[in-house]
């Protein structure tokens, strides 16, 4: 299992836009990704600028494909203009899960 979880900060007042643009992103894997496991969109309790995501993928090439989205490259389209520094990926392989 590959994962990738990123960190990622709106400038303030765009935190509906990111949180938009991110839920499009849940709801194309959600219909079209079924070799992505898991999707997962958090928003910070205290900094509601700062969202997390965590992806599950079968393997390399579901990430790929994810990665490589139509989606995906609208998402960064929205999400640039709007972003307060540089999202933080780290791309894991899963060791260890509760099902």
């Amino acid at each position: 299992m590959i994962t990738i979880t990123a960190i990622i900060r709106s400038r303030k007042g765009y935190e509906q836009t990111m949180r938009q643009a991110l839920l499009e992103v849940a709801e194309n894997v959600r219909d079209n990704e079924p070799d992505t496991l898991g999707f997962f969109i958090s928003q910070d309790l205290e900094d509601p600028c700062v969202f997390t995501t965590y992806e599950r993928f079968k393997d390399r090439e579901a990430m790929d494909a994810h990665n490589n989205s139509d989606t995906v490259a609208r998402f960064f389209g929205i999400a640039k203009p709007i972003l307060d520094g540089e999202v933080t990926l780290v791309t894991s392989r899963e060791i260890s899960a509760k099902a």
